[in-house]
């Protein structure tokens, strides 16, 4: 059987699977159960192209890995074939781990537990099942192997995954600004002392690809109505979780009961097999199915706000740069204690606030480092004459308030 197809992709055209292992893990119920599993949450809700899937983002970002490696040996790097091999099952996998709507239930689903543990642990699983073949790519994931760039260019500032998504997510939403220039990006790699570098010529296409990823992050990823519906979705899991472990009769699919009814640790991934096969079990439908027939339960709480989440009737949401008042939040929960007749302990799944941050560029993460003519290499936010991008490298933190419309009648 021929395992070395081509997918018909619509942001890059056609991809190549270049590797037979690739088509393997493809295949695998593992990573097809990212088709079911949004990239962007509820971003869909305010911009209604998106509803590309993990599934799409991880074949973008192993198309990009593609292309590094194309370059990089181009230029000399010395890239084995088995280490070819292995990053591209690194960049393909680096999302498997990946629960329902993304980062949106990331910590309400499973507490304390990072998306990248449960990949590593599907990647373990899987390396199993192939006979040893994914090693070195896990090697590479966790950052264990020698050489450095090759875990770079799966997971850093600049790594594939970032130009995939942010490619991708602005072709979906339609948000033109953050468009980057992927491919000259690529076509400027190198390495320098086992470090992921940027040739001087790539200068002003890192600029904009930082600059790009705060106004994607502002403008879709922590959009004041995506936050709103997907604080208001971590609202109905902890509802629901609460009911659960009281007793109440409530409707689940098998695989999301599993994690309402009792917390479950990493030690219990590592120590029980059927619980990773649970995880594997549970995606954006498990909880659209149960949200549906929530809508209809006795509990005020859970039917409220899962007929909010179904929907589309959302809270309203108030976004400014301080902190909202005593007075205002206040006088906000005593409408809600009145109108629906609640417990003091249950006004905040109808009124909260907190606040959400996002720095475009991290100097204490690897950095983006661009290696001029002479063989000296800078940090980006030094060899850019944009002061811009040492401003984008500070944390921008904004405060958000939700509460019901109707309160504002009131």
């Amino acid at each position: 059987m021929n395992k070395k197809k081509i997918i018909n992709d619509p942001v890059y055209g056609f991809l190549s699977i270049n590797y037979e292992i690739i088509y393997d893990l493809m295949e695998h119920p593992y990573f097809q159960r990212l088709r079911r599993i949004q990239q962007l949450g509820l971003t869909s809700y305010v911009y209604p192209g998106a509803l590309h899937t993990r599934f799409h983002h991880a074949l973008g970002a192993m198309h990009l890995m593609v292309q590094a490696i194309e370059v990089l040996r181009a230029k000399g790097v010395e890239i084995s074939e088995e280490e070819a091999e292995a990053v591209t099952i690194a960049i393909l996998l680096h999302d498997i781990g990946h629960g329902p709507f993304s980062h949106a239930l990331e910590h309400t689903i499973l507490e304390k537990i990072e998306h990248e543990d449960v990949s590593t642990l599907f990647m373990e699983r899987l390396n199993e099942e192939f006979k040893g073949r994914l090693s070195l790519a896990i090697k590479i994931f966790e950052g264990n192997y020698p050489k450095k760039f090759l875990h770079q260019l799966v997971s850093s500032q600049l790594d594939m995954d970032r130009l995939d998504y942010l490619t991708r997510d602005s072709f979906f939403t339609g948000v033109h600004e953050g468009v980057i220039g992927y491919d000259r990006i690529i076509k400027m790699l190198n390495v320098k002392d086992d470090e992921l570098v940027v040739e001087q010529k790539g200068i002003y296409s890192i600029e904009k690809f930082i600059i790009s990823r705060r106004l994607m992050y502002w403008q879709v990823y922590l959009h004041k109505t995506v936050l709103c519906a997907e604080v208001m979705l971590v609202k109905v899991l902890m509802r629901a979780k609460e009911l659960a472990r009281q007793g109440s009769e409530l409707f689940m699919t098998p695989a999301l009961a599993f994690f309402m009814e009792q917390d479950r640790t990493i030690e219990d991934f590592r120590q029980n097999p059927k619980v990773l096969e649970h995880y594997a079990n549970l995606d954006d439908t498990d909880l659209y199915v149960s949200m549906k027939i929530w809508q209809k339960h006795p509990d005020l709480i859970l039917s409220k706000l899962s007929h909010s989440i179904i929907q589309r009737k959302l809270f309203k949401i108030e976004l400014q740069k301080e902190a909202f008042g005593y007075n205002r939040i206040t006088e906000l929960r005593k409408k809600v204690q009145e109108k629906y007749q609640l417990e003091e302990t249950n006004i905040d799944y109808f009124v909260f606030t907190d606040a959400t941050s996002n720095s475009a560029y991290s100097h204490k993460e690897d950095k983006i480092n661009i290696l001029f003519k002479n063989g000296e290499i800078l940090d980006i936010a030094y060899a850019s004459d944009q002061l811009n991008i040492q401003l984008l490298s500070a944390p921008v933190v904004k405060y958000y308030l939700c509460y019901p419309k109707e309160l504002l009648d009131l």
